[in-house]
């Protein structure tokens, strides 16, 4: 156990939780109290919880009960208390620490010397994961717990994140994905001069159909396939044997990169990063009715509806007008109806892009590389993989998809 972890317990019944939350706004109610604050209520109940708890924890040091005369002549016996003050979500508690005689006792709630508890911890990585800087968090923590803590701190709380980093980018993968959709994003890093440099990213559907990002990468000036071969070597040796289709947009020699890695994997370049490719031939008075029209060929019900749409388009005003448009669709969709739609429906990379960029916004620009990769890393971990199952799932009828994928891709996937 980290030495500031609070040991596990139990989960409280929710009807107990309710039943305190009610008695805490009641009195509320009643005396006028704040809940947050010096006095408040919530800082008096988390100041008397941790004490009790600390209590209980110097009578399984003694092995007696307070006033029990089984501790007489037992060699060691409580010697009052210490104040000490914590940092927790509810602010700033000052804390009557027990002591013994003989000095052995070694709290595991509120270590020695730690003078934030884990919970605090979280808050602050919380707010650095949503692109707020040091001064924005300081700020923060003043105004809702008036609590004043140091920028050296709040740096200490969120360079601990390093070495979660480090393991998360080096974890072991699954040996074989049906699908992952690579990309770069653009971010403002200084290296003697502020400069826009890409993040490669990784996202992964795995054989669950649940999504996975799978790793973060911080490039030099200019996105280019040789720093993806790179990206791509590591997820090989992380243990990606295989891939079905890797989606991609359109950098050249990127294809090469793919198919260098895992020579069976089929280059798809994703919806959206077709869609943008096609608008690049395309009038900007005609965009709006080419999304529409480019759209109803990915989510055709059927592959002969699809083979249809896309015969219609080509022969259509649009088709005719751009004839490239329709030569880049018919090279580049060819699978069936099942792996369409789950092609489609996963094109969930520009919606992470989406968030890590909203994580970044903020901050202007970035000091170094790492301080870049933390704040992306925290940005995952906080708002793009929450644990609940159902907004992990990517699609819907998600067998069915396997299933084709086995069939179209050989059997290459273990569907058992």
């Amino acid at each position: 156990m980290n030495d500031n972890e609070i040991p596990a317990v139990e989960p409280v019944e929710d009807d107990l939780v309710d039943e305190v939350v009610e008695r805490l706004m009641d009195r509320a109610d009643a005396s006028g109290a704040a809940l947050l604050g010096e006095g408040g209520l919530l800082t008096e109940v988390t100041r008397a919880v941790l004490e009790r708890a600390l209590d209980a924890e110097m009578t399984d040091h003694l092995g007696y009960e307070k006033h029990d005369p089984a501790g007489r002549g037992s060699g060691n016996s409580r010697n009052g208390t210490s104040p000490k003050t914590v940092l927790t979500d509810a602010g700033a508690v000052t804390l009557a620490v027990p002591r013994d005689r003989d000095g052995s006792f070694e709290p595991r709630l509120v270590p020695k010397h730690a003078r934030r508890l884990a919970g605090f911890n979280e808050q602050v990585l919380s707010l650095y994961a949503r692109g707020m800087s040091v001064r924005d968090i300081r700020s923060h923590l003043a105004g809702m717990y008036g609590v004043e803590v140091s920028p050296d701190l709040i740096s200490k709380v969120t360079d601990a994140v390093t070495d979660e980093l480090d393991a998360w980018q080096n974890r072991p993968l699954d040996a074989v994905w049906p699908i992952i959709y690579i990309d770069a994003l653009w971010v403002k890093i200084r290296s003697g001069s502020v400069a826009s440099r890409p993040v490669y990213l990784a996202v992964g559907v795995d054989m669950d159909g649940c999504k996975d990002v799978l790793g973060l990468w911080a490039g030099d000036e200019g996105e280019g396939a040789t720093t993806w071969m790179t990206v791509l070597s590591e997820l090989r040796n992380r243990g990606v044997e295989d891939v079905c289709i890797v989606a991609c947009d359109g950098l050249k020699g990127l294809p090469d990169a793919v198919t260098a890695t895992w020579p069976k994997a089929t280059v798809q370049t994703c919806v959206i990063h077709l869609i943008r490719a096609s608008l690049r031939f395309a009038s900007k008075q005609h965009h709006a009715k080419l999304v529409t029209e480019l759209k109803a060929i990915c989510t055709a019900p059927t592959e002969q509806a699809a083979g249809q749409a896309l015969a219609d388009f080509a022969a259509g005003e649009l088709g005719q007008r751009y004839p490239a448009i329709v030569r880049t669709w018919q090279a580049a969709w060819s699978f069936p109806p099942e792996i369409r739609k789950v092609v489609y429906s996963t094109n969930l990379i520009e919606s992470i892009n989406a968030r890590l960029r909203k994580a970044t916004r903020n901050r202007g620009h970035f000091p170094s590389e790492q301080a870049a990769l933390k704040v992306l890393y925290l940005a995952v971990r906080e708002q793009i993989t929450p644990r609940a199952r159902d907004v992990n799932h990517v699609a819907a009828h998600w067998k069915k998809a396997l299933n084709q994928f086995s069939l179209f891709f050989e059997d290459r996937l273990n569907t058992k």
